[in-house]
């Protein structure tokens, strides 16, 4: 974990893949834990540090998560994700590349939460939900292709079924078609960017996520 970003208000960190946001049924120590001990250590505070959860990313995915540090913030910045006013940018390593450079993905999306996987429809189904999002392809290698994808809508696994559904399955995202894991766990899939109106000041707060050394992501 890196503090990319932080203020009064809120706090905005680098999440390594492998990482979770929020605590689960593993046991282990979640992101915002590490957060608040990190807020209780630099700011001395006793008891207990306020830290508002506002969005997620998968456990094997990297890159930026936005927390809040008071409930004035934590309001305002759900109803801002809720209403799409969070612009977020991933970064995806795929081993194929799209059948065109760019283009628009609109499908519906089911959630199977047994098997936590999501399933692509291009027509709506049965508790399905309407899944947007924009792509277009930054640069292409001998064997792989990076994209860049924005989010209009959040739905489950939303990006890793989507391209894989377009033929261009996430490097070791096995659950979505790719061949074979990445060593460490991870799959090629990255929060990026993330742009925003602060929920208190109202300046606009524009970030990226740095890139991990010597990786394939600065290989395009």
């Amino acid at each position: 974990m890196t503090v990319v970003y932080e203020d009064n208000h809120i706090i905005v960190v680098n999440k390594d893949s492998g990482e979770i946001v929020q605590g689960d049924k593993t046991g282990d120590t979640p992101l915002s834990d590490t957060v608040k001990e990190y807020i209780r250590q630099k700011y001395n505070k006793p008891g207990n540090v306020f830290l508002g959860v506002v969005h997620r990313l998968d456990r094997p995915v990297s890159g930026l998560v936005v927390f809040a540090k008071t409930s004035k913030a934590l309001t305002r910045l759900n109803e801002m994700f809720r209403t799409n006013s969070v612009h977020k940018t991933y970064w995806a390593i795929t081993r194929n590349t799209p059948p065109q450079p760019s283009g628009r993905l609109e499908q519906w999306i089911v959630r199977n939460e047994k098997q936590n996987k999501s399933y692509v429809y291009n027509r709506e189904m049965p508790n399905s939900k309407k899944a947007v999002l924009e792509y277009s392809t930054i640069g292409t290698s001998d064997n792989y292709t990076l994209i860049e994808v924005r989010l209009m809508t959040g739905r489950h696994h939303q990006i890793r079924c989507q391209l894989a559904a377009m033929g261009c399955p996430i490097k070791g995202d096995l659950k979505y078609g790719a061949r074979r894991s990445n060593p460490d766990g991870s799959i090629s899939l990255m929060s990026r960017h993330v742009e925003f109106v602060h929920p208190v000041s109202k300046e606009t707060i524009s970030l990226s996520a740095p890139l991990p050394p010597h990786s394939l992501w600065t290989a395009f």
